[in-house]
């Protein structure tokens, strides 16, 4: 994470500190969840799960390093305690991006968001460091989390952003508001929470809402061959990038088929 005091993050998050001899001290290490991730320099966000607590292991991560503890109550060591963890991660996470500077490259869709997310990350890191979205932690606490890992030299953020439900992706893009953004595609995944492909489209959008207008390097890049998605393009002030395999696409796959060894190969057109 980019260096900040503890007094700067309880300024930020609108909380509390608590057994705090110093609040210059910095946090310089990733802000974590896990206990077992703690490093020396960094902040522990303890949440309280179903069955367990991590106000439980305060002593224990202060002991391995950490600065201090995000938590909703005094836990005996040093503390900024706010109301709500969730949101407090969230509000550092605002905080951190809009200080980064770096290019935010946002993704969302029913299938294929962590394979698509992790080859957009490996071609990025190859011109600048680059920071992204481990495995699947596309949701309100792993988003923050992915996002608070970046420091000073992080010129590309690449986001993975999952939802449940409708607003969960405009809250995503409140934290962390990107300026490319890509949707792969409409599914079904999660449709009985969702109540239909058209429901989960007003969801996925969201994402391209988001985004900033052509004339301040906004780009949404969207899938010709998904009509749900393609019709996306309306939502969204954005330049947009369609790809796929139609010819209307920028960005066009020809002659996409298997080798006899079993690779997928094809034909691009850009």
């Amino acid at each position: 994470m980019i260096a900040l005091s503890l007094a700067e993050i309880a300024s930020v998050v609108g909380g509390q500190t608590h057994d705090i001899p110093d609040p210059s001290v910095q946090v310089t290490a990733p802000v974590v969840r896990d206990s077992r991730e703690v490093e020396p320099g960094s902040l522990f966000a303890a949440f309280a799960g179903e069955r367990v607590d991590g106000h439980d292991f305060a002593q224990q991560v202060v002991d391995a390093g950490a600065v201090a503890v995000l938590a909703s109550r005094p836990v005996g060591v040093p503390a900024i305690v706010v109301e709500d963890v969730q949101t407090a991660l969230g509000a550092l996470a605002r905080h951190v991006v809009r200080r980064l500077g770096a290019t935010l490259v946002a993704l969302t869709g029913s299938a294929g968001k962590t394979s698509t997310k992790d080859l957009i990350a490996q071609v990025l890191r190859t011109k600048a460091p680059t920071v992204f979205t481990p495995g699947s932690l596309n949701n309100e606490i792993g988003l923050p989390l992915t996002a608070l890992s970046a420091t000073e030299e992080t010129k590309f953020l690449v986001l993975e952003m999952g939802a449940r439900g409708i607003g969960h992706i405009r809250y995503l893009t409140e934290l962390t508001p990107p300026r490319i953004g890509l949707v792969l595609n409409v599914g079904t995944a999660h449709i009985g929470e969702f109540g239909g492909r058209e429901q989960i489209a007003q969801a996925k959008g969201e994402l391209v809402e988001a985004l900033p207008p052509a004339e301040d390097g906004g780009t949404a890049v969207l899938n010709a061959d998904d009509p749900l998605v393609r019709a996306m393009a309306s939502r969204t002030k954005a330049k947009v990038l369609l790809f796929g395999e139609t010819d209307e696409a920028d960005v066009r796959a020809e002659n996409v088929r298997l080798t006899d060894s079993g690779q997928p190969a094809f034909t691009l057109h850009t």
